[in-house]
Formats: structure tokens, sequence, C-alpha cells
């Protein structure tokens, strides 16, 4: 694509990795006992979504891996908003902070969608 040169300049890059900044950064007042189960958690999977997007746009000579990476990444998304759900359950986050960041998560789901469904456009060939 003749607009976007790298992962970085992806609109959904950029997104993905300032929803999992904030995650990290809110995250950090989760309880101690939370460390290794809910923490770690959230944290892996919201960074994983910018990691498979980048790791898509390395796989563009192959529209299949392509979709597969961005698959992955649509599936690393939908476990941050089920572990952000968790989060507001045990009332680690506020309902307003929840809403937002599953608002901003299902607009990451429907950009991957959009670029999963114009693969073509996105791939080449060498």
């Amino acid at each position: 694509m003749e607009h976007a040169k790298s992962f970085r300049d992806l609109k959904i890059y950029k997104l993905a990795r300032q929803l999992s900044l904030e995650i990290l950064e809110v995250s950090k007042n989760f309880p101690k006992e939370e460390i290794f189960s809910l923490t770690n958690q959230i944290r892996r999977s919201s960074r994983s979504v910018g990691a498979q997007i980048a790791e898509a746009w390395a796989k563009r000579r192959y529209e299949k891996y392509f979709v597969s990476k961005l698959t992955d990444a649509d599936g690393e998304q939908q476990e941050t908003q089920h572990w952000i759900e968790t989060a507001r359950d045990c009332d680690y986050i506020a309902e307003t902070q929840s809403k937002d960041w599953l608002e901003r998560y299902a607009s990451v789901g429907r950009m991957l969608n959009s670029m999963i469904n114009k693969a073509s456009q996105f791939c080449y060939q060498r």
C-alpha cells in the first residue's frame, strides 16, 4: 500500500499500542495477588494485538499468512475484552474506563475485519 510504508503507519497499530500502554498504567494499581493471573493476562493479550499486526505486516507477501496473523490479532483483542470485563467485575477499574476500552477494542476488531476482507489490497507479489 502506498500510504503505509510500515506497520507503524497503520492507524490500527497506533490504536492497539495506545490501548496496551493505558492498560499497563491502570493495571499497576491492580491488587498484588492478581500479578500472576489477571494483571499478566490483560497485559500480555493487549500487547499481543499490536505485535500480531506487526507480524501480519511482515507476512504481506503471503495473503493466507497475513490473514492468519490478523485473525490472531482479533483473537487477542477479544481476549483483552474478556480481561477488561473481568477487571470491571472485580471492581479494579471503573465502569467508564471499561466502556471506553471495550468500545475502542471493538473498533480495533472492526478494523481488523476490514483488513482481513481487503487482504489482497495489503498484500503484494514480488
